[in-house]
């Protein structure tokens, strides 16, 4: 080696000369102008292959050797080139052969600080690389790098251009662990960054162990936006339908604003069934999902009398507005709508809170504000579906104008002072076109035939006033005006089938055109508060207050029935008459029948205890702890009644225990008036105590591992929702999604779907558990014998056996019925890059299994093994 290029340390001089320099060449050479006497030389030059600035840095020493056109840097070393980022523990370039090559150090600690290449947005990490500045080409040895989540490692690689890589031995895996816990193996395989892999004959290793699982060939497409493709289907069997192939079918990636997936099942037995799901979403404006599912659905066989075929259907749609987009008008949207039968009969829907509520609604509705007037307006179209008796209720729409209370008689600059100018003024405006139909019915000319139609206008004024200087006087007056487009006239027609199966009915008859009817009521009510406070000298209980609210109104409506009211003959008698409104049925119903001229009585308590802290030093204030949060007594009395001029007296009470974990309600109803031996009711007042014809209690209570931790100072404790839960206990059991979906969402387990590797400690391992109770009773005696009409209690949890495993159940038990209701049990394991889910329902009609284990990664997605059994067909 020649002496001028033996090491030297860094100084200031030759590292300019570094940085300065083109290999080897000096940049004053290059962009030195030439001295040809020729002004326009004919020669062409040829085009250099360095068309960037290289820099290059090393912590410990950097060598040039002039004579073999070579620079070594060494320890950290770094070299850059146009978008070019190159570290490596030794870095060689060689500007004779226009190539850089670059390795790890290997010593006593081993081999560390590998090649780290970046080109644009592509990273690699490799043993060693040979790139080449002039065909842009490397060779580059036990390469590692992740593509869209995938992490590949090549024995060999060859990189021909920025666009096409070929690899020897290549092992491809979502595992992020230096020991992945699953790889693909592949003897050979060509990337195309950022667009896709594709590899040759390949084949499942499992914690390193091979598996014989194997595929002639394999495509993984690498993009960081949705791509279009085939979804592979699962499979499974059932005693009714047989084999099948469930949730097969294409994605489209239609654009970068909403989406289209269409699946389908086949079924042995001829049952098949159809489904389209689309996402939507533009960012600061709104989004929402789409989904059309139809089955149809074969049970037995055919010729037997066990044979039946059914077409069940269901579409919900859900749409949410950005607030910010438009502050003074909203849509939005929750539908729910199809069969009765759909989530009970389903072979691919699993909805537990759908398949025991037995409801379906929908809701769709646009708000507007009308800026500068005090209106507002609201447009909406609801939807209430009881799958038990099959029949639909719909506002098909409903349009409700509003006004905010005005002040029209206040003082300049809108003073309120006197009764008068605290007058205030409400009005408000419905109208709907309602339709009670049936699923037969359903879209039929006869459910529009039978369609109501009205509106209804509100219009009411009250004030306030200051009385016997601790009361507040509230007088009121409200008028109502209903209009409707059609009435009905009754007449006999004694050639009809009545219901007794005697000849001779009433017969109603629709008169189609505009009528309409009002009434209005006044009234006043008197209410004030009553503190009393009970103070403590000893023990931590400063003070008990006491809060009682009285309130007592009265009210006053004329008998407007009276003057619409018509008579129709009701049998062969002719002096049998019956009186009905011609209103009868309608959406806002008739005029109210009777004058009621009535006092009602209510009294609201609450009573709160203020209690010292602990450490009677600390600077900690005062807590203040409510013992009862409601304890409410009302009743009325019905002046103009002829009889039972007392209503039943109300009662609910309410208080939180346990440091607010259980929450306790209990309502209660009471008659004052006597029973015979018959156990009717009759116009004597009991002269003891009210007797009881109705009690419910309900408790929540909720408690977790986290209540006997020592919390932190700083931390600050969950409060409940009013109700005194944290949390509403899930008492049905998590839905099950598709097998689609199954992997990349957690059944009830909460937990992200990351791959980050969880760590479980061997000693002193924390177990957290959760447990939620809903206990409720209700208890009912209108007459002489009572009855318990509801007793059963609810529970639901969950126990993490360690940070990767973990069990969840619900469940309940009818006490009444002396058994178990619908119970659900779920495991979860956490596999770090896959997962494992098991849900189970050991019994009852819906007895079923759901398995899953796959790869939590959604690349790899298809890369999975899950098994369900869908409940039985009940034959007895």
């Amino acid at each position: 080696m020649n002496t001028q290029n033996k090491p030297t340390k860094k100084t200031k001089d030759s590292l300019n000369i570094a940085k300065d320099t083109v290999f080897g060449r000096n940049l004053k050479d290059v962009i030195k102008p030439s001295k040809d006497s020729i002004p326009n030389d004919s020669i062409v030059k040829p085009k250099e292959v360095i068309d960037g600035i290289i820099t290059h840095d090393a912590e410990d020493y950097t060598i040039q050797d002039a004579k073999n056109k070579t620079i070594t840097l060494y320890n950290k070393a770094r070299v850059t080139y146009t978008d070019m980022d190159l570290k490596a523990g030794i870095i060689i370039l060689d500007y004779k052969n226009n190539t850089v090559y670059a390795k790890g150090i290997k010593d006593s600690l081993g081999y560390h600080q590998r090649p780290q290449f970046k080109q644009g947005a592509q990273e690699s990490e490799q043993d060693s690389i040979l790139f080449n500045f002039k065909t842009k080409k490397a060779l580059i040895y036990g390469v590692k790098t992740v593509q869209s989540d995938i992490i590949t490692y090549g024995t060999k690689t060859k990189r021909v251009n920025d666009s096409t890589v070929y690899m020897r031995k290549l092992r491809f895996t979502t595992s992020q662990k230096e020991i992945p816990d699953y790889y693909i193996a592949t003897s050979k395989a060509k990337l195309v960054p950022g667009k896709k892999i594709i590899v040759g004959g390949s084949n499942l290793v499992l914690a390193d162990v091979p598996t014989p699982l194997y595929l002639p060939f394999a495509y993984f497409p690498l993009t960081d936006k949705r791509s279009s493709g085939f979804i592979i289907p699962t499979w499974g069997d059932s005693n009714s339908q047989g084999f099948f192939l469930q949730n097969g079918g294409y994605y489209f990636a239609v654009s970068d604003y909403f989406d289209l997936t269409v699946l389908g099942d086949v079924y042995t037995n001829g049952s098949w069934g159809l489904r389209a799901d689309s996402n939507y979403y533009v960012r600061y404006k709104f989004s929402g999902n789409f989904s059309v599912r139809f089955e149809n659905i074969i049970q037995g066989i055919r010729g037997l009398s066990g044979y039946s075929k059914s077409s069940n259907f269901n579409i919900r749609w859900s749409h949410s507005q950005d607030a910010k987009s438009s502050p003074n008008s909203r849509f939005s949207a929750s539908v729910n709508l199809g069969s009765s039968q759909y989530y009970s009969q389903s072979l691919n829907e699993f909805n537990n809170s759908q398949r025991l509520t037995n409801t379906l609604s929908s809701s769709i509705s646009y708000y507007k504000k009308f800026v500068g007037t005090p209106f507002n307006m609201n447009i909406t179209a609801t939807h209430q579906q009881n799958t038990n008796n099959n029949t639909i209720s719909m506002t098909f729409p409903s349009l409700q104008v509003n006004m905010d209370r005005i002040f029209p008689f206040a003082g300049k600059g809108g003073v309120k002072k006197n009764p008068i100018q605290k007058m205030g003024l409400n009005y408000s405006m419905s109208g709907q076109y309602s339709i009670n139909t049936t699923d037969e019915e359903f879209f039929t000319e006869k459910m529009f035939r039978e369609a109501q139609a009205g509106v209804q206008h509100n219009l009411s004024t009250s004030t306030n006033i200051k009385a016997f200087k601790y009361f507040t006087l509230s007088p009121s007056v409200n008028y109502k005006d209903v209009w409707y487009f059609r009435q009905i006239r009754k007449h006999y027609d004694p050639d009809v089938t009545n219901s007794q199966g005697n000849l001779g009915a009433v017969v109603n008859d629709t008169l189609r055109g505009f009528t309409r009817f009002h009434e209005y009521n006044f009234g006043a009510s008197m209410s004030t508060n009553i503190y009393g406070t009970f103070n403590f000298k000893k023990g931590r209980l400063k003070a008990i207050r006491h809060t009682i609210r009285p309130t007592i109104s009265y009210g006053y409506r004329p008998d407007f029935a009276n003057a619409h009211n018509l008579q129709v003959r009701q049998s062969s008698v002719a002096t049998d008459f019956l009186t009905y409104s011609p209103f009868e049925g309608g959406i806002y119903g008739g005029p109210s029948s009777g004058l009621s001229n009535s006092i009602s009585m209510s009294v609201n308590n609450v009573l709160e205890a203020k209690v010292a802290p602990k450490d009677p030093d600390s600077d900690e204030e005062d807590e203040k702890v409510t013992i009862l949060n409601n304890l409410n007594f009302s009743t009325s009395y019905n002046i103009a009644a002829e009889s039972f001029r007392w209503s039943p007296v109300s009662a609910s009470a309410g208080t939180r225990l346990f440091k607010d974990k259980m929450a306790l309600n209990v309502n209660a109803s009471f008659d004052l008036y006597q029973l015979n031996e018959d156990g009717e009711r009759i116009e004597k007042i009991n002269p003891g105590l009210l007797r009881l014809t109705n009690v419910g209690v309900t408790a929540n209570y909720s408690i977790s591992s986290k209540d006997f931790e020592k919390k932190d100072e700083n931390e600050k404790e969950e409060k409940d929702n009013g109700n005194g839960a944290q949390n509403t206990p899930d008492v049905f059991g998590q839905d099950i999604p598709n097998t689609n979906a199954f992997g990349n969402n957690g059944i009830g387990d909460g937990e992200d779907n990351s791959s980050k590797t969880k760590v479980a400690k061997l000693y002193k391992a924390k177990i957290p558990w959760s447990l939620n109770l809903v206990y409720a009773m209700n208890y009912s005696k209108p007459g002489n014998v009572g009855n318990i009409s509801n007793n059963s209690l609810m529970f639901s949890g969950n126990v993490e056996l360690s940070p990767k495993w973990k069990v969840g159940f619900s469940s309940g038990y009818d006490i009444k019925n002396n058994a178990f209701t619908f119970t659900r049990l779920n495991f979860s394991r956490d596999l770090d890059s896959w997962r494992f889910n098991f849900n189970w329902t050991p019994f009852g009609r819906n007895s079923a299994y759901y398995f899953f284990i796959g790869v939590k990664s959604s690349v790899m997605s298809d890369l999975k093994w899950d098994k369900n059994k869908p409940p039985d067909r009940v034959l007895f």
